[in-house]
């Protein structure tokens, strides 16, 4: 090697040899907030979707067709069970019931006649004619004798007694109808007199109940008590059987229907507690399940199930869609985290980041139970006490480092005015956040 590039050479090497290579940079620990796994009680809650329905309704339909003659309720009012609501035209009915009643009286008149007057004459009478033909048959009898008494002696012709004896038979043979007259009225025609009077007299008063019925229909009353809901006709308009002319609703109490899924419904039983919200309000109203269907919707695959729910001021409309939380099983002291605690698993499964005193992230894989709101049941995993991630462990590795950030500071700092000016926080932060001062 020539002298001059040794000599050139010589004091780059020199230099390489004095120069450092630049030490590593350290990664920052992550920064994350923990919260305590903690006991408490939890529910497992089954949901589903429903309506609003009245505890009891009626359409009041009316029996007879007529014209409403009045209305004494309108829509909103509140009615008692059996109040008048309304009256339909019923002059043509109270005049038709009134004959009719006149007839009833006609009909008892005469059977009292017959019971007291009429059967006992004609009883009299065939006694009398019983007693007449009595002695005409007895007079023809001695007739007869002596006339045959005096045809023995030769006294008289055969003709005469002849005609004694046929006298004699005709005598005997009214005797004998007579006879027959009083037996039937004394036995089956006294009854069946009084049997048909008696008949009379049901079939009036069964036309006049009828007639005094329509009279009563006329009359509307309400069946429940309740709240007037709709009233789709007006005085003068005709009301029809079979048409609603008034609909009365109970809704001091309601009963949500509500379709909850059929992998779920087996969990629900009549008595449960549950909790139903409105779409534009987030209070929860409490209420118990009264009816579970024992069978599925085959088109939606869901089982209906009624919660009532009590109802004071009428506050809940019927109609109104709600969301319904049914409490199906009650878990006390039971290992609990937040929800968002929880973290993607391995094998899809889930896990937590617990932090250890050394502020070293562990992974570990936890098996979950039922959920309630923002807090959810560990099985398996995590033990009461220990703390784990709950903000900033996405990402963060099994048994990485780990900066500790308090819960409470980071809420202040969200709580702030935006127009206050900064406040600095505290220690070494402080001082990497403050300003370095200028080179003179």
């Amino acid at each position: 090697m020539p002298r001059r590039i040794l000599f050139a050479v010589l004091p780059l090497l020199a230099i390489a040899a004095c120069t450092k290579p630049p030490a590593k940079e350290t990664e920052a620990p992550a920064p994350v907030q923990v919260t305590a796994v903690s006991q408490a009680t939890i529910r497992r809650i089954v949901g589903g979707d429903g309506v609003l329905f009245p505890l009891d309704q009626a359409n009041v339909m009316p029996k007879i067709a007529a014209p409403v003659q009045n209305f004494y309720v309108n829509r909103g009012d509140h009615v008692k069970q059996g109040q008048l609501l309304a009256v339909l035209e019923n002059r043509d009915l109270t005049a038709a019931a009134a004959e009719s009643k006149g007839a009833v009286e006609q009909a008892e008149s005469n059977l009292r006649a017959t019971e007291g007057a009429t059967v006992p004459e004609a009883v009299v009478k065939a006694q009398t004619d019983l007693d007449a033909a009595r002695d005409a048959r007895d007079s023809a009898k001695k007739v007869l004798d002596s006339r045959q008494q005096l045809f023995q002696q030769g006294a008289l012709a055969r003709r005469q007694v002849d005609e004694s004896q046929l006298a004699y038979g005709q005598a005997l043979a009214q005797y004998r109808s007579a006879e027959e007259h009083l037996k039937t009225l004394q036995s089956v025609s006294k009854e069946e007199q009084i049997k048909g009077a008696t008949a009379q007299v049901q079939s009036a008063k069964a036309h006049y109940d009828s007639l005094d019925a329509q009279v009563v229909y006329s009359r509307v009353t309400s069946p429940i008590a309740g709240i007037i809901a709709d009233r789709p006709i007006n005085a003068g308009e005709m009301a029809n059987p079979g048409a609603p002319i008034i609909t009365v609703m109970d809704i001091s109490r309601v009963v949500a229907r509500v379709n909850v899924p059929q992998a779920e419904a087996g969990a629900v039983k009549v008595g449960q507690s549950a909790s139903i919200t409105r779409p534009d309000n987030t209070e929860e109203i409490e209420g118990t399940v009264k009816v579970v269907s024992p069978a599925a919707d085959p088109n939606t695959t869901t089982v209906q199930v009624w919660i009532q729910i009590d109802n004071p001021g009428e506050r809940l409309k019927p109609g109104t869609a709600v969301h319904a939380a049914i409490s199906t099983e009650v878990y006390k002291a039971a290992t609990v985290v937040p929800v968002a605690a929880i973290l993607p698993g391995e094998e899809g499964g889930t896990a937590v980041l617990t932090v250890s005193s050394d502020s070293i992230a562990h992974k570990r894989t936890v098996k979950l139970g039922v959920r309630e709101g923002n807090q959810v049941q560990i099985l398996s995993g995590a033990n009461p006490g220990e703390e784990v991630v709950v903000v900033g462990g996405m990402g963060v590795d099994d048994k990485a480092k780990v900066k500790v950030v308090t819960t409470a500071v980071e809420e202040s700092d969200e709580d702030e005015d935006d127009n206050a000016p900064e406040k600095p926080a505290p220690g070494k932060d402080q001082k990497k956040d403050q300003p370095k001062p200028q080179a003179k």
